[in-house]
């Protein structure tokens, strides 16, 4: 997605560790058109597929998530990271490793929300290890449900996270690949789709 690209080359900042920002626009503070532009592409991706149900894990992926299910007109269920007394009676749980915050986490959600009849589309913002992604099927799978794609806004296509899950057999469509990052020049380069 050309639009992408070009708002991640214009206001993206690279830090240490493979760390690319888009804090500005993504995942803090949110240009909801730009979102609206992406929501739409993933509904003209994955059209052809029975999406009931949109899922995220909390909380940077709610934004673009929300957008998705608005395109779908499907509910949006997301994955808590922490169970909660708003979490009532049984629940699908599942650890996964933060790559950003270098923790793991535990996240849950409720059996009342998922179950064998939903055909799942999971979104998320960013995929560099695939750590959160294989958490979310683990709970879609737990559920008896159907994963019937993945969204990802930004891959970091030099990570091994897409890789493992295409291997997986999933179909994972990324908006924007990232192939490289050089933090002394600024440059990233984006893998032709």
């Amino acid at each position: 997605m050309k639009l992408l690209e070009e708002r991640i080359r214009r206001d993206g900042i690279l830090a240490e560790g493979n760390v690319l920002k888009v804090d500005c626009f993504l995942n803090h503070m949110m240009d909801m058109r730009l979102l609206g532009e992406m929501g739409r592409e993933f509904k003209r991706l994955f059209a052809d597929r029975p999406v009931n149900k949109i899922l995220t894990i909390e909380a940077s992926g709610i934004g673009i998530a929300c957008m998705t299910a608005q395109c779908f007109d499907v509910p949006l269920l997301f994955a808590k990271k922490a169970r909660s007394l708003n979490i009532s009676g049984d629940v699908y749980s599942t650890e996964v490793r933060s790559y950003t915050y270098g923790q793991t986490y535990k996240i849950t959600v409720s059996k009342r929300f998922i179950g064998p009849k939903d055909h799942v589309l999971i979104i998320d913002d960013f995929l560099a290890n695939g750590c959160a992604l294989q958490g979310l099927i683990d709970l879609v799978t737990a559920a008896g449900a159907t994963v019937e794609g993945i969204g990802i806004c930004i891959e970091k296509g030099f990570q091994p996270g897409g890789k493992t899950i295409r291997e997986k057999g999933y179909r994972l469509e990324s908006l924007a690949i990232v192939d490289s990052m050089n933090i002394e020049t600024g440059e990233i380069v984006f893998r032709e789709q």
